[in-house]
Parts: structure tokens; sequence; C-alpha cells
């Protein structure tokens, strides 16, 4: 019979999870020594926030779970905000977090603490395993959850005399569970309502109804109803450019979404939950759903989400319309000083075929949808949950899943040092990662917060706080001294000639572009008041506004 850790890994591998971002510690070395005779691949972490998102953008890709390797509750706690944005992605995830002998935990120790309770905020499923002959049922139970459906997060405890004990075989493997289509009756309601009240009504897309299938399926039944198609502000998954039907996505600034459902009554929820503002503000709506407007659930987190949708293209005889696809074509390289926009055109007109963009340019992205909208099929992973510091990792995950794709990904200065050390990782694993730094040396998303939640004085404290161009972010050193590639761009085609040699030779290669803040001076303290008057003035002229703002 096999060690603990032996039958846990062979259990992993059996079932399908056959990738682990690790950042060990002492507790979890007999994992780390049974990885030299598995099947299973190791990818080194520099930090446990880096092998959680990581494992995040893996899931996104690879429509399957990887596991992450964490040392105690200290480490499973560096690893929690990006846990929090694969919980809200709605991501399949196995933690195996290491813990202290079953007999040593009694002297607590430096480094005892309550895993079980850090777990909670993000897991759905966690479980101490007590015994090494308990491990492998453990284990293939916590991938089975995570499976789903739905998809989810299971974190399996193992105390360190589990993982080393002898005593233990590897774990069967069942049948995975499969998810069913949304009832009939519910899609006939849905139908009922978008095809014959004659009202105006849109379909809010999510998750799993964002791939090919899910987007034809939504514009055949747009085509034939008149519906409108949105999706989240955030998608976990987007499969978007030139050949794939085209989606609006939700803005992030409430005051714009509330401008993009304005006059809906009917708004059918697909894997999507109703579009709620991302903070409460003095005086506006944190449910943006318009009053009046009825919201339909189609798909439940359980439910077949493209199957769903097939049934509502029958329901609706949308099966002989055609969908609508979006037409080719590409800005041309822009000219001048460099900034956030003509970064984005540039983009837009250099985006290889079957790329992966992982997006947390933040504010500085905001004219990146617009940019690559008829560039060649791309597949775009967003910050799902909110907490800064995903891009890089998710990135770095993804590439591990997708080898043959090129991977961009697009970072705020300020939410790439939360994890800058996947750079190192990157570059160990040799993968084809070209990481845009958008450096306009401040926290630009906060300099807007700042001006719309009503703050009644904004001096140079204040504002201190928000800057980091004293001292300016070295992220060339930092790229190189870390094993990557990089250069720093100030005009327009040196940003070009930069991505275009990124995307024409594999591996890492960073580009620190400096850039302006979208919103700065006057701009932005004229933005609260733009937004403000979105809910006062006629809709076209508040459209407008909007298109302006984020296109």
């Amino acid at each position: 019979m096999a060690n603990g850790a032996h039958a846990l890994i062979q259990t992993l591998v059996n079932a399908g999870v056959d990738t682990c971002f690790t950042n060990p510690g002492t507790s979890e070395m007999h994992f780390v020594a049974a990885l030299d005779d598995s099947d299973m691949r190791g990818v080194l972490c520099l930090f446990e926030g880096v092998a959680s998102g990581a494992a995040d953008g893996y899931a996104r890709m690879a429509d399957k779970p990887a596991a992450t390797l964490l040392h105690l509750g200290c480490g499973l706690g560096n690893a929690l905000a990006n846990l929090h944005n694969a919980r809200k992605a709605r991501v399949p995830m196995v933690n195996i977090i290491g813990d202290h002998a079953t007999h040593h935990t009694q002297y607590d120790a430096q480094l005892q603490s309550d895993i079980e309770t850090v777990a909670k905020n993000i897991s759905t499923w966690i479980k101490t395993t007590p015994e090494t002959n308990e491990l492998s049922a453990d284990a293939a139970e916590a991938v089975a959850v995570a499976k789903g459906p739905p998809a989810q997060i299971a974190t399996l405890i193992l105390p360190a005399d589990v993982s080393w004990n002898e005593g233990a075989e590897p774990a069967p493997v069942g049948s995975p569970a499969q998810s069913v289509p949304a009832a009939d009756a519910k899609v006939q309601a849905v139908a009922r309502a978008i095809e014959r009240s004659g009202k105006k009504a849109a379909l809010l897309l999510g998750n799993r109804a964002l791939g090919e299938a899910g987007l034809r399926a939504a514009s055949q039944i747009a085509e034939t109803t008149g519906a409108k198609l949105f999706c989240e502000v955030f998608p976990t998954r987007l499969e978007r450019g030139a050949g794939l039907p085209s989606v609006e996505r939700i803005a992030y600034l409430a005051e714009l979404a509330s401008v993009q459902l304005d006059g809906y009554e009917h708004l059918v929820l697909v894997d999507a939950k109703a579009p709620v503002s991302f903070f409460a503000y003095p005086g506006k709506k944190s449910y943006l759903v318009p009053d009046g407007c009825t919201a339909h659930t189609l798909v439940e987190p359980r439910e077949d989400a493209v199957a769903s949708l097939q049934a509502l293209v029958e329901a609706v005889g949308a099966s002989g319309t055609a969908p609508k696809l979006q037409s080719a074509g590409r800005p041309p390289l822009p000219k001048g000083k460099l900034n956030a926009a003509k970064a984005c055109q540039a983009i837009g007109a250099l985006l290889p075929e079957n790329a992966i963009i992982s997006d947390e340019a933040q504010t500085s992205g905001i004219k990146l949808p617009i940019s690559t909208a008829g560039a060649p099929r791309h597949t775009v992973l967003t910050l799902t949950g909110g907490a800064i510091g995903q891009g890089l990792p998710v990135a770095l995950g993804a590439a591990i899943a997708s080898p043959d794709r090129p991977v961009l990904a697009l970072v705020g200065d300020g939410s790439a040092m939360y994890t800058i050390q996947a750079l190192w990782t990157i570059a160990r694993e040799g993968l084809d990662v070209t990481t845009v730094v958008f450096n306009n040396r401040s926290y630009g998303i906060l300099n807007i917060e700042l001006e719309r939640v009503g703050a009644e004085t904004i001096g140079p404290e204040a504002k201190a706080q928000l800057d980091l161009a004293e001292p300016a972010i070295d992220f060339v050193s930092m790229a190189q001294g870390m094993g990557v590639p990089a250069q720093r761009v100030a005009r327009a085609e040196d940003f070009s000639a930069a991505l275009k040699r990124a995307f024409e030779s594999r591996g890492p290669f960073l580009i620190d572009a400096i850039v302006p803040s979208e919103y700065e001076g006057l701009k932005l303290k004229a933005l609260p008041h733009m937004l403000n008057a979105l809910g006062i003035v006629p809709s076209p002229v508040a459209k407008a506004i909007k298109k302006k703002i984020a296109p």
C-alpha cells in the first residue's frame, strides 16, 4: 500500500486533475516528494495568490479543475483574494491545504490556526481527513464536488501524518454528474415573455452561456424576437471577435448600466445574476433592474445553459434563423504620444488569431471592447470578483491550460504589483504570455471612486493614498530580474512595434506602457456630474453620453 500522499496524487490524476499550482511548506513535503513518480504536473508559484489565480485561469480554459497546494491557514489566507475571484467565476478547483500532524496540534505551535474557518469564505465543501485510509475517498469526493454541477471550490485539509503514513490506495473514479436543461414550463414562460408580450426584452448572458454555442443560440433568439443581448460586466470567459455573435457587456459604473437597461420590461437571466451596483453610493440604487422590469431566471447554476438556450430557440421558433455575426475589421495603427485608448487601438490592430486576453486593465481598458470587436476570434477572461491582482495569475494558468494559444495579460500598474511574482513562474515555465502594464502611476479607478462616493473634501493627503508616481515603479527592471524580457514605451509607434515583436516570437515579454490616467483634472471632476445627469436627461441623450464615456 502507498502512503497518503502517493494515493492522493494518483486519485487526483485518475479523476482528471493533473495540474497542481504549488506554494508548499514543511507540512506538504510528502506531497512534493510524491510528484516525482506521478503524472501530476507541479507548477511552483512564489506567492499563494498567484497559485490560486493560476488555478482559476487554468480551469476557465481547460474546463476542468486544477489543484492548489498551500501551506497551512496562513498560506490559504494569502491565496484568499484570488480564491474569491474564482468563487465568483464559478470555476472548479481543489485546494489541498497541509496541516500540522494530528498529534502536534495540541501544542498550539507558531503556525497553528483554524484552517476550516478561513476556508469557509471561499469553499462550498471542506473536509479535514483524520485517517490515511480515508484520504483517497475524500479526495475523490472533493473532485466530484468541484466538477459539479455546479462547478465550485472544494478544500481538503491534509494533516502531515495522514500524508506520510502508509495504508492508502487510490480511490476509484465515479461517473461525473450531468447537468440538465431548464424545465420546459420555465422555457415556455420565458418564450411567452419575450416573444408575445410586445414589451421590450433583453437577455443577460453569463458564464457558460458565453461560449460559441451559447452565443449563437442567443443571437438566433435575439434576431427572431428583437431581444437585446447583454452579458455580465465581468464574464468568466467570453468568446468574441469576427465570425461570432456580438454581445454588449454591462458597464461597471452603475449609472451607465442603468442607461443600458433603461426601458426594458423583461430581463432574462441566462446563467447570470440580476445586475447590481458594485458598491452602495449615497442616494443611488443598488439593484439595477429597472423599476417595472420583470427578471426571469432561465438557467440555474445546476442546469445546462447551452441546452436551455437551444430549447428557447425552439420555443420562440428561431431554429431557422441565422445568428448575426460580427464582421471582420481592425482599427489602424495609432501614432503620436501613447495613451490608453491608442494602446487598445494597437491591440485591436495586431491581436493574433485565437488569442486569450486576461483583462485587468481597469480604467485603461475602457476602449478595448470597441477596438477588438472585429479582431480575429479570441477569448476574454475578466476580473470576476473585483479583487485586484488577478490578471497576471489568470494569464499564467490560461497559458498552462492552452499552450498553443498566445496569451495577452492587460494589467494596471497598481493591480500588477499585487501578484507581480507571477512573472517568475511565466518565465520558468516558458509560457507564451505577453504582458502590458498600463502605467498611469496611480490607482486610477479609485480616483474615480473617490469623486463618486460623495467625500466632502479631497485634499493632498487623500490624493496621496492613490498616487503611485514617487518613487516610480520600474516594471522593466522587475520583469528582467524575474527572467522576462521587457521594454518601456511612451509613444504609440513604439508600443505597436513592441507588441508586434512579442506576438511574433514565442515566450514571455512585458511592455511597460507609460500612459496618462484616463480620468484626471477637470475630466475627473466632471465625471460625477455627468453620471448624475444621466438620470434626468432624455434617454437618447443619456445613451449618447454613455457611449462617449464607455463605448
